[in-house]
């Protein structure tokens, strides 16, 4: 094997010319090991307790394989950065041509690696109206996923939300086009300038499928494309300057949009001047083969989806794996493997990733889930509040003697989906009791659980309610901790809803406890929009 010449580690050559001399030194292997992940599934000891092997991962990174799938999502801070650096280490020092990783995660409302503060969810700040606000809470996220070693983020999620029965509306800016983008340059601008790649998803009309569905077939026009489901994502790419793009997983009129020339390379870089890498969505690529039914074979679904325009398969590398195993048979001519590579190296030089793969390892104790970061949360939490109807009742008067809070939602925390993991926060019955301390009693009646029809525990509650100088009822949806626990979820990703009204007994509820009390405040925790036309 000739010698391999290091000028492209010379930073002041221009990237494009860096990028060059690299490929021009790389195998066929080595190219393809740069268009596909490891899944940090695969390196587990324990898929049950997420126990990691880090020999696993550290030998996947000598094999030459260019992206992690949230590699380090299950380790605190500290561990996590040193098991990122790790990993920089053994790309850069032992590997052939030293080409460091990209390891990504969640940072929707908060990176979702271990310990990381919890901000809002999306559809909250969006109702801030405050872009200024975004861009401080998104730059606060940013450090705090550059701190730990994850140097991309499959965030903002920027999906025009029509239909209010997708489960996944609350990850959204809402249904407005025009709101929608200032949101999310405002994120991806923010996040970017603490050298994190923002993956701008679902690229597009994921969500507005026959009842909302997620991931379904669409069938709309091309106007309707450009004037609303479009503008966010050009806004990403035009003003934003995003380095990534995910692709969907539903088809525009039968075509997956993981494989669709149109969208992933005449609309988004001959259009827009898109200069980065699109990643896909969790298995898309094989979906083409599983769901879609539009390739034979694994190889051919990758194929399919690398001449498009999508460069990454994501989480793992199945369909890239198998495309190496036939290349050489003409499954993939190099000219367009190239291409790929070519834009995946471009962000990979762009970031600065070559220069300074590493982090600080002090940096993440100082930073992650800090004083000032979660006062900002609290500030960004405050003002995501919205109040629909107040005849009075608010602000509570402070010579109350008694307060009855009950309520499916009252006694837990709901951070809503993708939130970081083992982050605990407060109930809204433990911070009332904290506003009030002493000075007025405070008792607690659950009434009926989140999605039960029964109404055995309703008389407790109003009994409570019937004797207090005020009544709170904490209603509304759940998609808490470990987004797909199955217990209690009434929406979020696979919870997409048949109707808008409260689940359960919770209506019921609150008619019965306003027959005894004429001072309630209802508060809804929920993600998506709630029907109140009964009560």
């Amino acid at each position: 094997m000739a010698e391999i010449k290091r000028k492209y580690r010379d930073p002041s050559v221009p990237i494009e010319q860096r990028v060059d001399l690299l490929i021009d030194q790389m195998t066929t292997q080595e190219k393809l090991m740069q268009l596909a992940a490891v899944y940090v599934n695969d390196a587990f000891n324990n898929i049950e307790t997420k126990t990691l092997s880090q020999g696993k991962l550290l030998g996947c990174v000598r094999e030459g394989w260019g992206h992690f799938s949230c590699a380090v999502r299950y380790e605190y801070p500290a561990n996590g950065v040193c098991l990122a650096n790790s990993m920089q280490k053994a790309a850069f020092e032992e590997t052939r041509l030293g080409i460091p990783v990209v390891i990504h995660d969640e940072s929707l409302h908060g990176c979702m690696a271990q310990g990381s503060t919890s901000f809002p969810q999306a559809i909250g700040l969006a109702a801030t109206w405050d872009p200024k606000l975004m861009e401080r809470v998104a730059s606060a996220i940013g450090r705090e996923t550059a701190a730990r070693g994850v140097n991309q983020a499959l965030s903002p999620t920027i999906n025009i939300a029509r239909d209010k029965r997708c489960g996944r509306t609350e990850e959204t800016y809402g249904e407005d086009p025009v709101l929608a983008s200032r949101m999310a340059v405002a994120f991806i601008k923010s996040m970017q300038k603490e050298n994190v790649i923002c993956t701008p998803k679902h690229f597009v009309a994921n969500f507005v499928g026959d009842g909302g569905r997620d991931s379904n077939d669409i069938h709309i026009s091309e106007r309707l494309l450009r004037e609303i489901y479009f503008p966010a994502f050009e806004a990403s790419i035009r003003e934003g300057g995003a380095l990534s793009l995910m692709s969907a997983y539903n088809t525009l009129d039968g075509a997956p949009c993981s494989a669709n020339r149109w969208l992933l390379t005449h609309v988004l870089r001959n259009e827009w001047g898109f200069k980065g890498y699109v990643v896909s969505d969790y298995g898309s690529v094989v979906h083409l083969l599983l769901k879609h039914r539009t390739a034979a074979t694994r190889a051919l679904c990758a194929k399919k989806c690398l001449e498009a325009g999508l460069d990454i398969e994501l989480p793992g590398n199945e369909c890239v794996s198998a495309l190496m195993r036939s290349i050489d048979e003409g499954e993939l001519s190099l000219e367009t493997l190239d291409e790929n590579v070519r834009r995946v190296l471009y962000v990979k030089f762009k970031t600065g990733l070559f220069e300074n793969p590493y982090v600080d390892e002090r940096r993440a104790v100082q930073v992650i889930n800090c004083d000032k970061h979660r006062d900002l949360a609290r500030e960004a939490a405050r003002r995501s509040m919205v109040l629909l109807k107040n005849d009075g009742i608010l602000p509570l008067r402070k010579d109350l003697h008694s307060i009855a809070v009950v309520g499916a939602n009252a006694a837990v925390y709901r951070p809503g989906g993708y939130p970081p993991r083992n982050t605990s926060g407060e109930s809204p019955l433990d911070n009332i009791k904290s506003a009030v301390a002493d000075a007025c009693a405070v008792e607690y009646a659950q009434g009926c659980a989140l999605r039960s029809d029964s109404h055995e525990f309703i008389p407790e509650a109003v009994e409570k309610a019937r004797a207090a100088d005020a009544v709170i009822v904490v209603a509304g949806n759940a998609n808490g901790h470990g987004w797909k626990d199955a217990g209690e979820n009434t929406e979020g990703e696979e919870h997409d809803r048949c109707r808008l009204e409260l689940p359960g007994a919770q209506e019921a509820l609150i008619e019965a406890v306003c027959n005894v009390n004429d001072r309630v405040v209802v508060v809804l925790i929920n993600g998506s929009a709630i029907v109140m036309t009964h009560w």
